[in-house]
């Protein structure tokens, strides 16, 4: 019994629309690996990751700091800015990556598609 789809199979024109909608929609690099592009989908989500988790920590860094200034408390040193200008670059670039992941899969399954000569879907 097979579990997984055979990675050299063409992929219909649908399943390559739910890559695209789940990789920019979603989570890059989620609709990826739907479509067995294994290695491009793992680091397009593991940047997304670790984008958002420095997001998130720069975040919070800010809010503790902005209560802390009210309540007249001392400030914590250090710059933390890094963490969501690395934050943004890295899921940004996470996201471009899977943008061009999915229109190379929407290519894939049009060329699939054509070479098949099956009715078009969604012309």
């Amino acid at each position: 019994m097979r579990r997984y789809s055979d990675p050299a199979s063409p992929v219909s024109r649908p399943k390559a629309w739910n890559c695209f909608l789940i990789n920019q929609f979603a989570t890059p690099g989620l609709g990826s690996l739907l479509v067995r592009r294994i290695v491009s989908g793992t680091l397009q989500l593991l940047l997304a990751v670790a984008g958002f988790v420095l997001l998130v920590y720069w975040i919070v860094h800010f809010f503790y700091n902005m209560a802390m200034k009210q309540a007249d408390e001392p400030i914590s040193p250090g710059n933390f800015g890094w963490t969501g200008a690395w934050g943004a670059l890295l899921f940004a670039g996470s996201w471009i990556w899977s943008l061009f992941t999915s229109i190379s899969v929407l290519r894939q399954a049009r060329r699939a598609e054509e070479s098949q000569n099956l009715p078009p879907i969604l012309t």
